[in-house]
């Protein structure tokens, strides 16, 4: 009897990803925007800094490493600030080696961290409940609007908690990606818990424009080496079909039409491409970068 299909565990969600960003170029992409604009980006921050530290909300999904580059780049451009720096993230396993990564740094000292175990939503609420206004310099979302119910409640919370020159920082998947195909057409067909988190550039862009706050958008390449989706019985093929689609085994549950389906799909144009015989999935990202 096959399994019925389900969404994937927070525990199955984090190997599937590994899958991912072991045959994927994500962190390069991202390292190349931090090369090409983080630096002016951090640069144009507030004049504040010369009266208080700087203070930033880390809203993570994974990327602890990601973020710590972040934060030597705004000690490159700001030399000899204190920062204050605040994480949220709900899982601790990603708390903890977000922490293992803090202790393992030498050149941190000028940085304090605050760890919240928390949704984004729960750190909002919070937030409200103690009735603080307190301000941020820098905010960032990388790769976790996906999870976020209010997609425009939490946007404009948190655009809300900027100070006067503040940036907010989303980090999504770009509609030129072979994901945002693959979600229009198979969306409805996957485990219903997950519909909510398929968002592209657009719909935030879309979000943006409603909020009427000034926003800069760059795009940049990125691809996922999908090739052992198409080997059968292949393992890590196996973790990149659960990620691709947000289900638990994904093979060996989906009915023969939409796992043939979806395959087929996955070789499109709109998709993938092909390079010395690998089938090579569009990953593009959008860097989206919102004023104050």
């Amino acid at each position: 009897m096959i399994s019925a299909m389900r969404s994937l565990t927070a525990e199955e969600y984090v190997e599937a990803f590994k899958s991912f960003l072991d045959h994927s170029t994500e962190h390069q992409c991202m390292d190349e925007f931090n090369k090409e604009e983080m630096p002016s980006i951090m640069a144009r921050l507030g004049i504040r800094f010369h009266r208080a530290p700087p203070d930033l909300v880390w809203l993570t999904k994974i990327l602890s490493e990601q973020d710590l580059k972040m934060i030597r780049i705004l000690q490159a451009a700001h030399p000899g600030v204190l920062i204050d720096n605040e994480i949220v993230e709900p899982n601790p396993q990603h708390v903890a080696a977000y922490k293992e990564l803090v202790n393992q740094a030498s050149d941190l000292q000028n940085v304090s961290f605050v760890w919240h175990q928390l949704t984004s939503s729960e750190y909002e609420q919070q937030m409200k409940e103690k009735g603080t206004d307190k301000k941020f310099d820098f905010i960032h979302m990388i790769q976790m609007l996906y999870r976020v119910e209010d997609v425009l409640s939490t946007i404009k919370f948190f655009h809300s908690c900027l100070d006067h020159h503040g940036k907010l920082l989303i980090i999504i998947l770009s509609d030129s990606s072979g994901w945002a195909s693959l979600w229009k057409k198979y969306r409805h067909c996957l485990p219903p818990t997950d519909s909510g988190h398929y968002i592209t550039s657009n719909s935030i862009m879309d979000v943006l424009k409603r909020l009427g706050v000034e926003y800069h958008v760059y795009e940049f390449p990125s691809g996922w080496d999908i090739t052992e989706c198409f080997v059968e019985g292949d393992p890590v093929g196996g973790h990149m079909m659960d990620f691709l689609t947000g289900t638990k085994n994904f093979l060996g549950t989906a009915p023969p039409g939409l796992r043939q389906q979806l395959q087929e799909a996955l070789c499109q144009p709109e998709c993938s491409s092909k390079k010395d015989g690998r089938i090579i999935f569009s990953n593009n990202l959008s860097m989206i970068v919102v004023e104050s």
